[in-house]
């Protein structure tokens, strides 16, 4: 008779917890290995996917449609004594509220931590303006516009006379004559006015007159040929060469959600983005009688791309091509008035490590190719661990 001997080998544990503000720290120190889960429940929109696709059930979703209309708690509650440190929340959460760091590194950088994949690229089309850092809802875009003001080019001529005026259907109120000349006067909308519906971030732009000699270098100054000058009248002659547009923006990948706004608003298709998600999402129309926009807000508040809105001749609308099909709205909809379907998650490779095969049902489940995991029998592995410890 044979016999097979296997050792038990039991790895000591350390779990702890802190809070600050909005924030909490899950720590666990274990054979030697420092993990630091770190949640920011304010960047959080409760789209539940961690929720879905924790291996171990660790991770219980809060209240969201109470949490869309003003209630302020964590949408996503963890249980730290069944949490595994395992990632794939940090690794797939499209608002990078869950961060996971081993060993002070992050695992987004490891390879053998799949997680989502997404890009953003300024291509050569850019004419640096203050549409698109205005229009980041997650301020992730810091522009850097290089143009001298007027009178550092030229002296005022107070006998100047004319006219001048803006064509509105040209302009696109990029702003740039406003940083060149005092003469322009841009004033921001307020935030709940903009819609995509109505996506200017400034009103139409105002003339200070007293402020213009009509000396037309912003004729040739703006990109689109919305302004008209006559001068009438003017001493001083002027003998400079309008300014070119010098500049550039800087992205925040930390910040980014590839939510497209910049790319909704760029007049010149200077922005391309590969979304994490594609998918769909609509509006259950058997449903909408049910739906009270005006006074609930919940999936207007909710959504970190501020693609919900109320239009003029609707009751409520989406802009898909803002959408990135996280889910939270559905989540937040008292009334399952919002219906979502995602049909590709990108991702960076699947590596050759004992938990392939977990991580390739997570990503199944986000895709919705399959509609939840098998938790009998299944196994979690740590880093080093090539038998794995089996969840009951």
């Amino acid at each position: 008779m044979e016999f097979t001997l296997k050792a038990v080998v039991e790895m000591e544990i350390e779990k702890s917890m802190d809070f600050d503000g909005t924030s909490f720290s899950y720590k666990e120190k274990a054979d030697g290995v420092d993990r630091l889960l770190a949640y920011d429940y304010k960047q959080c929109t409760g789209c539940g996917i961690c929720v879905k696709i924790c291996p171990t059930r660790a991770l219980e979703l809060g209240s969201i449609p109470e949490i869309a209309t003003g209630l302020d708690a964590p949408p996503v509650m963890l249980d730290l004594d069944k949490c595994t440190f395992c990632g794939m929340c940090a690794a797939f959460c499209p608002e990078k509220a869950f961060k996971l760091k081993i060993d002070g590194v992050d695992i987004r950088d490891l390879d053998e931590y799949p997680h989502l994949d997404s890009h953003i690229k300024v291509n050569e089309k850019c004419i640096p303006c203050l549409i698109c850092e205005k229009a980041c809802p997650k301020d992730a875009i810091t522009l850097e516009l290089s143009i001298p003001k007027k009178d550092e080019l030229i002296i005022f001529d107070e006998t100047a006379n004319g006219d001048i005026g803006i064509d509105e259907d040209k302009c696109n109120r990029c702003g740039i004559c406003s940083k060149f000349c005092d003469a322009f006067v841009l004033m921001e909308r307020d935030l709940p006015d903009i819609t995509p519906e109505s996506p200017h971030e400034f009103e139409a732009v105002m003339l200070d007159t007293e402020k213009c000699d009509y000396c037309k270098l912003c004729v040739d100054l703006c990109p689109e040929d919305a302004i008209e000058v006559v001068c009438e009248e003017r001493k001083m002659e002027v003998d400079v060469e309008p300014p070119k547009i010098e500049g550039g923006i800087t992205i925040d990948d930390n910040l980014c959600t590839r939510c497209t706004w910049c790319v909704f608003r760029c007049p010149y298709d200077a922005i391309e983005i590969d979304k994490p998600f594609d998918g769909d999402i609509g509006i259950v129309d058997r449903k909408l009688p049910d739906c009270d926009p005006v006074g609930c807000h919940a999936c207007i508040n909710i959504c970190p791309s501020r693609a919900w809105y109320i239009p003029k001749d609707e009751k409520i609308a989406v802009e898909e091509s803002l959408c990135t099909y996280c889910g939270a709205c559905v989540n937040s909809c008292r009334f399952d008035v919002i219906d979502l379907l995602r049909t590709d998650v990108r991702h960076t490779p699947v590596t050759e490590t004992p938990w392939k095969n977990q991580w390739l049902d997570t990503i199944a489940i986000i895709g919705g190719e399959k509609e939840g995991r098998a938790y009998e029998g299944l196994k979690f592995f740590r880093k080093g661990d090539e038998e794995g410890v089996v969840w009951k």
